[in-house]
């Protein structure tokens, strides 16, 4: 079983530095030397992963960070996070209700978990860091507002008092503040710091609807002119205010021209000016705002992280360095012992490959300049194969190398194979837009699933099943699952209908979806879609940091909803018997768009109702019908609530979103192999071992990457083992990995950057760093 990198060093930890005391004190030499082993690993797992956490060096604060980065506790955490988020589902109102007392216990055992994971965390960093940072004091008090808004509520709760949950809005204060969400943090300070230059075009755009909403008064306020509600059309400023600010999404396009329309074609030039001024100039420029600006300080950011990086490994370095001559450098023994500490995961094979990269020919010991890129090797994934020959050819050689067996992989391992079942499923996706009722069409199923069933089984044959199915052969894996479910499907549903004993309507629905599923094979077949959705795959943690900013401020948002507009809309059977059923049960609703769509389900009764009313605004369609119907029935400044929803939803964290997608697609699309890469192809190379990108798939080369069970071993001259490596393409282990190379070409090799605290207050303005100060290894 592979073992995480804390778990590893606090293993180490417990055997080889117990009873210990502080670094140069009574500990004899050996015990000295494998906690400076173990602080000089923290350093670097931090700069591999982009942990900026200042932390004490001392053994005993050593020992607790690795606690504290410890899988189980940062699962533990992410877990009381989920749980406190979630207990919004069982409170009133709710989805599923349950009683206060369960779930006010069990936030409060959420509120001492994270009490409990800050004071870990105090115990970590200096006295005076921890006091300084922000995050730390939004956590606390953050608790204490959720247990006094729980003592107050419960207690009003006893007595019968109605009252508000004000504080659980403050629960995604959790979720973003602690040292585990440190992405979605970053990304809330990019966005924060690009607020400013958002807020002038803003307020530009929101002063040329006002002016048009002004000037619409005064054209159509005075004729008496009717909407399709037969409601006074611009009379009230506020009401026109509101829906110009509606037609800048077209969400009430055309209809709220048409009635000046109608009076007079002229007025249509009021609409089009407005649209064309609003609509596209001022929406396009907040996107050119936002993606300027965004990428400056996301520049800023990648640029703390690289300079962290530096100095981080720099003092690694300087935990371990001996003297070689008139310089400083790393034994071999050690950085292999600290690379095995670093990454328990990875083989003898690969391990021994980094090494030869690190350091030249003939020396024992790795200088200071390839030792600081060592976070860099360990962050590019090396897939470490071995040679093997064919199951078949194991069991019957004669067979496998004969004439016969020869021909058939020649046929396979021709580009024409590929051709002709790319002819095959553009075949099939022909017959699937059929009318499958017809016996010839649906009987030519069987015939498209065998010859599918027969190109899997001709690949197991010519390839080595075990190279097959690696772990980085996707479509393979793909391939293989949607034609083993469609067969068993298939199977099933002409089954159950030869027998008559069941209505296979859900069946069909699942070999239906199956058969659409393998045109996605098509995919991988054209070069230029697949490298479109390698980068799309390549670029999916980032988009997740997005998903984590969005649903903070959904979860926001949501709370709000449900506090202000619970049980005002209400929705009701088909068949009901309640008064006003078809009007949501709000009066307030008849005739109204709100009630005639159909809209009751649309509430803020629980807090998955409210998720769904929340996605709809954002998809933009009729956010006004929803707007003005919660405005009905409760007063109208309730529209407020949906224009700020929209202002920051859809005007700002969807362009800065697009923004943020935008740089790392065009960073990931266009990316070059790094100078840390080609070192490591050129040495593959030059021992003989590399294995191109297009061979893979040629011969019998089983995958264990990062495979320590079967472990490789090292590797000689001559390669007797029969290993092979390969950089595997364009893949980084972590998101910030990708998006240091936006920065890091500019930096040169010798530049460790500023001191730690210097790091952290770099303006977005400094782009490069004047007179940098170097810590002299010596």
């Amino acid at each position: 079983m592979s073992q995480s990198p804390e778990k590893t060093a606090l293993s180490e930890v417990h055997s080889g530095g117990r009873n210990s005391g502080t670094r140069g004190g009574c500990g004899v030499p050996g015990q000295d030397a494998e906690e400076k082993l173990l602080l000089a690993a923290a350093y670097v797992y931090d700069a591999q992963y982009n942990r900026n956490i200042p932390f004490e060096t001392s053994p005993k604060a050593v020992r607790l960070y690795y606690f504290y980065n410890h899988w189980v506790m940062q699962f533990a955490t992410y877990i009381c996070i989920t749980v406190d988020l979630a207990l919004a589902i069982f409170e009133e109102p709710a989805v599923y209700q349950l009683p206060f007392l369960v779930t006010s216990i069990v936030e409060v055992l959420c509120l001492l978990a994270f009490f409990g994971r800050l004071v870990h965390f105090s115990k970590v960093t200096p006295r005076s860091v921890f006091w300084k940072d922000t995050k730390n004091i939004c956590v606390m008090v953050t608790i204490f507002l959720n247990l006094v808004d729980l003592i107050i509520y419960g207690s009003l709760l006893i007595a019968h008092i109605p009252s508000v949950r004000w504080s659980r809005v403050l629960r995604t204060i959790y979720l973003v503040n602690f040292a585990e969400s440190r992405q979605i943090r970053r990304a809330f300070r990019s966005i924060r710091n690009t607020l400013p230059e958002i807020l002038y075009v803003f307020l530009l755009f929101m002063f040329s609807v006002l002016i048009f909403s002004l000037m619409a008064q005064k054209l159509f306020g005075s004729r008496k002119l009717l909407t399709a509600e037969r409601e006074p059309y611009f009379e009230n400023y506020l009401d026109g205010a509101f829906n110009l600010y509606v037609l800048v999404t077209t969400a009430n396009s055309p209809d709220i021209m048409m009635p000046a329309y109608d009076y007079n074609w002229w007025y249509s030039i009021f609409f089009v000016a407005y649209i064309i001024l609003n609509t596209y100039i001022f929406m396009s420029v907040f996107l050119a705002v936002v993606y300027n600006n965004y990428r400056k300080h996301l520049k800023n950011e990648i640029r703390k992280l690289a300079y962290m990086k530096r100095r981080k490994m720099a003092e690694a370095f300087n935990a371990l360095k001996v003297q070689e001559g008139p310089e400083f450098v790393i034994s071999e023994t050690t950085w292999l012992k600290l690379v095995k500490m670093v990454a328990p995961d990875i083989s003898n094979s690969h391990r021994e490959l980094l090494l030869r990269v690190s350091k030249e020919d003939g020396q024992t010991y790795v200088g200071k300049e390839a030792f600081i890129r060592l976070a860099d090797l360990l962050n590019i994934q090396v897939i470490t194969m071995k040679a093997r020959m064919h199951p078949v050819e194991c069991w019957m050689p004669h067979l496998y190398r004969c004439a016969a067996s020869r021909f058939i992989r020649r046929v396979v391992l021709h580009k024409g194979f590929v051709y002709a079942y790319d002819v095959v499923i553009l075949v099939n996706a022909i017959f699937i837009g059929l009318d499958d009722k017809n016996p010839l069409i649906s009987n030519a199923e069987w015939v498209f699933l065998s010859l599918y069933v027969l190109e899997i089984l001709l690949k197991l044959y010519t390839y080595d099943p075990r190279s097959f199915f690696a772990r980085s052969q996707f479509w393979n894996w793909f391939d293989t699952f949607i034609i083993i479910a469609a067969l068993i499907a298939t199977t099933l549903n002409t089954a159950l209908k030869s027998v008559s004993l069941y209505n296979s309507q859900d069946i069909l629905d699942i070999v239906f979806i199956l058969r659409v599923l393998r045109l996605i094979r098509i995919i991988d077949s054209i070069q230029r879609f697949r490298v479109i959705m390698n980068t799309l795959i390549n670029i999916l943690p980032t988009m997740l940091t997005f998903c984590g900013i969005i649903l903070t401020i959904y979860y926001v948002f949501a709370i709000i909803g449900m506090e202000v507009f619970q049980n005002k809309i209400r929705f009701f059977p088909e068949n009901s018997t309640e008064p006003y059923a078809q009007e949501c049960g709000a009066k307030a609703l008849r005739d109204s768009a709100f009630a005639k769509s159909k809209y009751c389900k649309n509430n803020f009764n629980d807090l998955g109702s409210a998720f769904i009313v929340l996605v709809e605004l954002t998809v933009v369609n009729q956010w006004h019908v929803l707007a003005t119907g919660f405005a009905l029935v409760t007063h109208p400044a309730a529209k407020l609530y949906f224009i700020a929803f929209h202002v920051v939803v859809v005007i700002m964290i969807i362009n800065i979103f697009v923004a943020f997608i935008l740089e790392a697609f065009f960073v990931e699309y266009s990316l070059e192999k790094s100078e840390v890469e080609t070192a490591i192809e050129k040495k593959i190379q030059e021992l003989g071992m590399a294995v191109q990108e297009g061979d893979i798939s040629t011969g019998n080369l089983v995958d264990n990457m990062d495979s320590c069970e079967n472990d490789l071993g090292g590797f000689g001259e001559g390669n007797q083992k029969g290993l092979m490596f390969q950089i595997a393409s364009k893949r980084y282990r972590t998101v910030d990995a990708l998006l240091q190379r936006m920065f890091e070409a500019e930096i040169p090799p010798e530049d460790e950057g500023p001191q730690m605290e210097d790091i952290l207050n770099l303006s977005p303005n400094d782009l490069y760093i004047e007179n940098p100060t170097f810590n002299s290894a010596a």
